[in-house]
């Protein structure tokens, strides 16, 4: 049993989920900045579609993530803290606390239907809250009210209301599904994909890992993969002399490829031209290369560099 081949299985990376519920019930969330991302994250773990109860909003970080919607709770919990550590930015925005708060009665006047950043900022002007469409402030309040449970982002990129309710739930019930989706792992590997403060993690409760032995599983997985951005301490999976290439700074995560746990290559496409910069010997990537050229609709050519 390894570190390795337990984080693999309860990431689903060695053991492909059925569906959407499935694989978030394991998971919990996928990071949804870049939705095909999101896409490529979800195919490396037997889910093809994203059709189904699903909510793209601000959670862990303040980031984008992809969450079941009966999940929505992380949003409550975790709201506070990124409202707070977003004010001065806000403040610098013209966004004052008093305007932010007029905003969300608005936001459910207008958003009458799934809109664009543009139409949601036309219509805010409309009923006294007027913004700067070339400065980043309606990207700021619109993550305000995100944090606050008002809105969220469809993965067309349109915002709608969020009515969703949940039961609330506390910092522990994160924690673990933190550790079921991530395990084995530390409070400091939860405080940093979490992005909560660390005097709000102490006595967290003992949590047990399932046990696993190493698969063999291969995986080709794509930028922001939730299976390294789980982690501060990436040591386990990531060699320190390939850091620069897979963690190319600001968050971003290069595509690589991952064999029982480890990181073995980097990746690109272009078009069907699928490019693998292997750390050492080539891994045995044939049935990845042919299983994504069939979820890309392409014809996969793959070369070595």
């Amino acid at each position: 049993m390894t570190a390795s081949a337990q984080r693999m299985r309860a990431q689903r990376l060695s053991h492909p989920a059925t569906d959407v519920t499935d694989l978030f019930a394991s998971v919990f969330a996928l990071q949804a900045q870049d939705v095909p991302a999101a896409r490529l994250a979800a195919r490396a773990r037997g889910v093809r579609s994203l059709d189904g109860p699903l909510v793209r909003t601000w959670a862990m970080r303040g980031t984008l993530h992809l969450l079941h919607e009966d999940d929505l709770w992380v949003v409550d919990l975790l709201g506070p803290t990124f409202i707070a550590a977003g004010r001065r930015r806000r403040e610098q925005l013209g966004l004052t606390d008093e305007l932010c708060e007029r905003a969300l009665p608005a936001l459910r006047k207008v958003l009458t239907e799934p809109l664009a950043r543009a139409d949601v900022v036309a219509r805010l002007s409309e009923v006294g809250i007027a913004l700067d469409p070339k400065s980043q402030a309606p990207a700021h309040l619109l993550a305000f009210a995100a944090h606050s449970g008002v809105l969220c982002r469809g993965l067309d990129d349109t915002y709608r209301l969020l009515d969703v309710e949940v039961e609330p739930r506390g910092v522990d019930e994160l924690w673990r599904r933190y550790r079921r989706a991530y395990g084995p792992a530390t409070p400091d590997d939860f405080a940093a994909w979490s992005g909560l403060p660390k005097k709000r993690l102490r006595d967290l409760p003992e949590v047990a890992d399932e046990p696993a032995e190493p698969s063999g599983a291969v995986r080709m997985l794509g930028h922001f993969d939730p299976y390294l951005l789980g982690y501060r301490d990436r040591s386990a999976a990531l060699a320190p002399e390939h850091v620069p290439l897979v963690q190319t700074g600001g968050g971003f995560v290069t595509p690589h490829v991952v064999v029982d746990g480890r990181v073995v290559a980097v990746w690109r496409r272009d078009g069907a031209r699928f490019s693998v910069h292997p750390f050492g010997d080539r891994p045995d990537i044939a049935d990845e290369v042919a299983d994504l050229g069939r979820f890309l609709d392409v014809q996969p050519d793959l070369t070595w560099v």
